[in-house]
């Protein structure tokens, strides 16, 4: 079976961590795949190595400067669709709106829904739902939203988890426990959270809860690392570093983090916080878990779906302070948290999208 998955980022987005590990997944049972992916900013590859079994495409997106979000994405779409050689493959999976809209017939993974109020891209937004001939939620809370709102039925497949990366991480090895006293060192006591500063991450709220937070726990420091996007949040940006100036709180930035240094990033924080506003699995979260780590979550839905009770939820920021600083002064289990992690396995996913696509030819 000749499989081609399609991402719009090298970057280490959600969707594109999701894109290589199924791909990876795939391969290993015998499949031929193909990763097919825009690279931004002279990419010659994904921010980590690639398994050799599978095949990487990447089109080249030279950067025009100060270019609107709108023209940046219908660039996209279109470079995608001139360099895809759809008639090379049995199944074409597009992971995300730009690559559903720029290949035409496909499966199309649904992460997450947005909300676009600039014609273009709510009509891209549109046609990557509809248009596919069958689709992919990674959560029943986004399978229902999907149901909800254009009466189609999409079937749920799970993420799987890379957990015994981050759990090695955490573990008593002398490699691992110096490789998180060295952020220790470097960053002190911090609470972590990975996405970068967006409004669906929810960081302007984070800024407010770190406020309180302090005032339990005077020696704590705010630490964020990701934050790539094809967006543009300047304003969002300021907001966020007008509220650090008024409530004084001043978090690091990491931006993105190696691959290999992620795990004991993760592994070594004292609480992982995660107040995203929307969200289709939180597949960051789950890593978070795997390392034993507490998170607080924000109180969504989907993610008490995901997460059952192995995760504290926090509706506010002063919730999610309480939250954190209990999460800090009394250790829980994290027994739970990591075998939930660990029953969510790429195998297992690979599995599930093999018997989808057997059962969800191309059409002719």
């Amino acid at each position: 079976m000749r499989v081609a998955l399609l991402t719009y980022s090298t970057k280490p987005r959600g969707g594109v961590v999701h894109t290589l590990h199924l791909a990876e997944a795939l391969a290993a049972t015998g499949a031929d795949v193909t990763v097919w992916s825009l690279a931004r900013q002279g990419d010659r590859g994904f921010f980590r190595d690639v398994d050799p079994r599978v095949r990487v495409r990447l089109v080249d997106f030279a950067d025009r400067g100060e270019e609107s979000v709108t023209s940046r994405i219908v660039r996209s779409i279109d470079l995608l669709r001139e360099a895809f050689t759809p008639q090379a493959y049995d199944v074409v999976h597009a992971q995300d709106c730009i690559s559903a809209n720029a290949v035409g017939r496909c499966i199309r993974t649904i992460h997450h829904l947005d909300q676009f109020t600039t014609p273009v891209l709510a009509d891209c937004h549109e046609k990557a739902v509809v248009e596919p001939y069958a689709r992919i939620c990674v959560s029943e809370a986004v399978a229902a939203e999907v149901r909800a709102g254009w009466g189609l039925s999409p079937t749920v497949i799970p993420n799987g988890v890379a957990a015994q990366r981050f759990a090695a991480a955490a573990s008593d090895d002398p490699g691992a426990q110096s490789r998180r006293g060295e952020w220790r060192r470097r960053l002190g006591r911090y609470v972590l959270a990975v996405g970068g500063i967006e409004p669906r991450k929810g960081t302007v709220d984070l800024v407010d809860a770190h406020h309180l937070l302090r005032q339990r726990v005077p020696d704590v420091g705010l630490v964020i690392a990701g934050g790539e996007t094809l967006f543009d949040y300047r304003d969002y940006r300021a907001e966020f570093e007008r509220r650090c100036a008024d409530l004084g709180v001043e978090p690091l930035i990491l931006g993105a983090v190696d691959d290999d240094d992620l795990p004991s990033l993760v592994a070594a924080s004292a609480v992982f916080a995660f107040p995203s506003t929307k969200e289709g699995f939180g597949l960051a979260a789950m890593e978070a878990l795997a390392a034993g780590r507490p998170v607080v979550a924000r109180d969504l839905p989907v993610l008490r779906e995901v997460f059952g009770d192995t995760v504290g939820y926090g509706a506010t920021p002063a919730a999610f302070a309480r939250l954190m600083a209990d999460a800090m002064a009394h250790r829980t289990d994290p027994g739970p948290g990591r075998a939930l992690a660990s029953s969510l396995t790429w195998a297992a996913a690979a599995s599930r999208h093999l018997e989808f696509y057997a059962a969800h030819p191309m059409p002719g």
